[in-house]
């Protein structure tokens, strides 16, 4: 017989979110967000195009998301849970069609550090992306 698989919790989500561009020419991304449970949580990101040349562009990026209420199943407190800043470079070929290459570091905070420090997982998690941006 084969081993049963382990148990993984799903949940649902309605994303209500807003894409726009703030003072400055910060690009704002909030998204306001609850499960099927009634677990409300925030997510907002931001960032903006720093131009290097006028096809090579540097993105900055900053994510963080927070929680009202705690779900422990999902190893998620309320408050701010984690941030995540990286970077993205960028070689716009055509306007619409930009290969990219990312890196960023996912740090976890408060009440979720602890958490995942219990549970013999890293605060911290860098990761490396790449990626091509395509649109009409």
């Amino acid at each position: 017989p084969q081993p049963a698989a382990p148990n993984r919790l799903t949940r649902g989500l309605l994303a209500v979110g807003l894409i726009g561009l703030a003072p400055g020419w910060f690009e704002l991304e909030p998204t306001l967000l609850v499960s099927n449970a009634g677990d409300v949580s925030l997510e907002l990101e931001t960032s903006f195009d720093l131009l290097l040349t006028q096809r090579l562009i540097v993105q900055p990026r900053v994510e963080m998301n927070a929680a009202v209420q705690a779900v422990p199943e999902i190893g998620v407190r309320s408050g701010l849970n984690d941030v995540e800043v990286g970077a993205r470079l960028r070689y716009e070929i055509r306007r619409k069609f930009a290969p990219y290459v990312g890196v960023s570091l996912l740090r976890r905070i408060g009440a979720s550090a602890a958490v995942a420090r219990n549970q013999g997982e890293r605060q911290s998690v860098g990761t490396i992306t790449a990626g091509l941006r395509v649109w009409r």
